[in-house]
């Protein structure tokens, strides 16, 4: 399933008489080079790093530990250029795409994008040890990609081969790696450092990285941005308009998804209740109290 070849003088016929090159070394053009510049745009965090609360009230200390956002004045910042940027710019694409499209197309263009992830996912099955899903998402993408016509329809699911998205920030979570600092990315949304760092392993990871086309790349970034926003565009508006405060709603949100998806759906494991004794004096009493005879 690997795309990864020396690179040829030929190159590879893709059709419409345009030849693609494969290469072996990573290409950080196109892509590339937005998704680095972003995530080194959010390292900047410690330029804006909210103020711990005083040792003296250990209640406020523990709320900042749980909350784990230390950059919180700048991912402020980052939040409402993100907020703007949807305002005037995706959210005004994704409601025209949404209307206009007819559906059946719309979610051609949803499975033929979850299909290009297919390798990302199964190879993040295979690091954290989930065979049987790693087997079921290769079946998955072998049949739409074939009986599915390239992955536009989800004839697996109807198979009842089931689709779960998995990525290397879930796949360090699931082997113990704390998700780290809350961040906000321009453009990219709400994050933390291991999910950053999941970010640039994904995608040179992802063997469509390497053809040698950026358009095809490009355009796939900005179908999967606005066929993500359209799919979410109720819940994203209401959620706006209901939330008190919209960043801390966004956060608390999103670590809610993480934490699902890290377990995969399942619950979290809580510990045992403790067996709580009865008081020994009514024990006593109920030993000592007579035994009533049979009603007549």
């Amino acid at each position: 399933m690997m795309l990864l070849e020396t690179e040829r003088a030929d190159g590879v016929n893709l059709g419409f008489g345009r030849r693609v090159r494969l290469t072996r070394t990573p290409d950080l053009g196109g892509p590339a080079r937005v998704l680095i510049a972003v995530l080194c745009l959010g390292s900047l965090g410690p330029l804006g790093c909210a103020t711990p609360p005083p040792p003296d009230d250990p209640e406020a200390l523990e709320s900042f530990r749980q909350t784990n956002d230390p950059f919180e004045p700048l991912n402020r910042v980052v939040f409402a250029v993100n907020i703007e940027a949807d305002r005037y710019i995706l959210k005004p694409v994704a409601y025209v795409y949404k209307e206009t499209v007819p559906e059946p197309v719309q979610e051609g263009v949803g499975n033929f994008l979850q299909n290009l992830g297919s390798p990302v996912v199964f190879l993040n099955s295979v690091l954290q040890g989930d065979v049987d899903h790693a087997g079921e998402t290769l079946l998955r993408f072998l049949i739409n990609s074939s009986i599915g016509l390239a992955g536009t329809s989800d004839v697996a699911g109807e198979m009842g081969f089931v689709r779960r998205d998995e990525d290397f920030g879930q796949t360090l979570g699931v082997w113990g790696a704390d998700a780290g600092p809350y961040i906000m990315l321009p453009f990219l949304g709400p994050s933390s450092t291991r999910d950053a760092l999941g970010l640039v392993v994904d995608h040179f990871a992802d063997p469509w990285t390497y053809l040698r086309y950026e358009k095809f790349n490009y355009a796939r970034l900005g179908a999967e941005i606005v066929d993500a926003r359209a799919r979410n565009y109720e819940l994203l508006n209401d959620l706006e308009k209901t939330s008190v405060d919209h960043y801390a709603a966004v956060r608390s949100l999103y670590r809610q998804d993480r934490r699902d998806a890290i377990r995969n759906g399942a619950e979290p494991d809580l510990p045992p209740l403790p067996d709580i004794p009865a008081d020994e004096e009514e024990l006593e009493d109920e030993e000592k109290e007579p035994a009533r005879p049979p009603a007549q």
